[in-house]
């Protein structure tokens, strides 16, 4: 990423700075909760301090919700979708992709569902949707929650609705390389009016105060007459509240986002367009992206053209990382071989072929087609090994 923090947005800090002296959460970051749920099309928002914490929460608040049993999760994705699957206690069913659009397959999902499935929790990776109508309608035949992982994926859509809209729950991420960032910070979002007031209590250790809900807590405090009314704690929760720093950044971000955003899609045409189709991967589905970064996978398993793959790379001064959406195959890290033995690595191909020979490599609204051109000139220029 390049300029993902404008000379704008520094100017806007500054001007907060010079008129305040209050900087943790208030109401900018309020405001920012709000203008995102308008710009999603999503009734609730609450903003958190990374990604991660907008994994965390949503698992909490779905353990509150329906107690203990399995989530169907993806293979290839960044490590706290899992992580916050295992630290509350569901079991995950891990899921191999669809290569077309590097989300989890749809005949697995359906497959993998039993009666304790609690849901299913999918992330849109790279910009691609993960959704069809027929998983959609299934899902919601069998009674499963949907929760969405659009960290990669700001403003992506499936018919003509933003990603992070479908689900019960959906998270985005605000790092520092994404399409929209805060430097670090993450985003919950919902259309129900009590997983809000949950959501909002999970993100401060749990106090029934911070849900909003005047009549919810007066009913609380008259149930613990021992206890300090404003200091009466929900549920053994967190603190990952974010702050009016980083809700200005976020708020200024996002009146350029949609711009942004149709920058980054057309700079992935023009790189699937010009990548050597007999090499390289070019059949995505593309409807409806919002790129964050592009997907080079090589077509055959070859670690040698692999290896080649890479010194070329390096040599030429192209930043890439292997694996593509958080390393690759999560089934091979060890906090999954450590916990999870009796996993086969040979039941999931697909996401192993990315993990041994996908990649991304930076895609930004500030990225020219002469050097997205160049780059895959060199690209089709490697000959590689039969």
């Amino acid at each position: 990423m390049e300029n993902n923090i404008s000379k704008d947005d520094k100017n806007k800090l500054i001007t907060f700075l010079k008129k305040t002296n209050s900087f943790t959460q208030s109401k900018n970051v309020i405001s920012f909760e709000k203008k995102w749920s308008k710009w999603l099309g999503v009734k609730y928002s609450v903003f958190v301090n990374s990604g991660s914490s907008a994994n965390l929460l949503t698992m909490s608040a779905l353990k509150i919700l329906e107690g203990s049993g399995d989530v169907l999760v993806p293979t290839l994705t960044w490590i706290s979708d899992i992580a916050s699957v295992i630290q509350n206690g569901f079991k995950p069913i891990f899921i191999d992709i669809n290569p077309k659009n590097l989300s989890m397959s749809e005949d697995e999902i359906k497959k993998k569902i039993t009666k304790n499935t609690k849901a299913v929790f999918l992330s849109h990776i790279q910009g691609f949707n993960g959704l069809s109508n027929n998983l959609l309608k299934f899902l919601k035949s069998k009674k499963i929650h949907l929760i969405e992982d659009v960290c990669e994926s700001h403003g992506a859509k499936f018919i003509n609705k933003k990603l992070g809209t479908f689900g019960l729950m959906s998270n985005f991420s605000f790092y520092y390389a994404h399409h929209l960032s805060t430097i670090e910070g993450g985003m919950i979002c919902t259309n129900s009016k009590k997983i809000y007031e949950i959501l909002k209590m999970l993100r401060s250790h749990g106090m029934v105060r911070e849900s909003g809900n005047k009549k919810y807590e007066n009913e609380i405090i008259n149930k613990n007459k021992d206890l300090s009314p404003k200091f009466i704690f929900m549920y053994p929760a967190y603190n990952v509240r974010n702050n009016e720093l980083q809700a200005i950044i976020g708020i200024n971000q996002l009146k350029r986002l949609d711009k942004n955003n149709k920058i980054r899609s057309k700079n992935l045409n023009i790189f699937l367009n010009n990548l050597n189709s007999k090499k390289y991967r070019t059949n995505y589905n593309t409807i409806g992206n919002s790129n964050y970064a592009f997907p080079l996978v090589l077509n055959k398993k070859s670690f040698k053209n692999r290896d080649l793959l890479e010194f070329k790379m390096k040599k030429f001064g192209i930043e890439f990382r292997r694996g593509n959406a958080g390393g690759g195959n999560q089934i091979r890290q060890p906090y999954i071989k450590n916990l999870f033995k009796d996993i086969k690595i040979s039941d999931f191909p697909q996401v192993d072929h990315i993990h041994h020979f996908g990649y991304y490599i930076g895609n930004y609204p500030s990225l020219t087609k002469k050097k997205i051109l160049k780059v895959c000139e060199f690209l089709n220029k490697i000959e590689f090994y039969e």
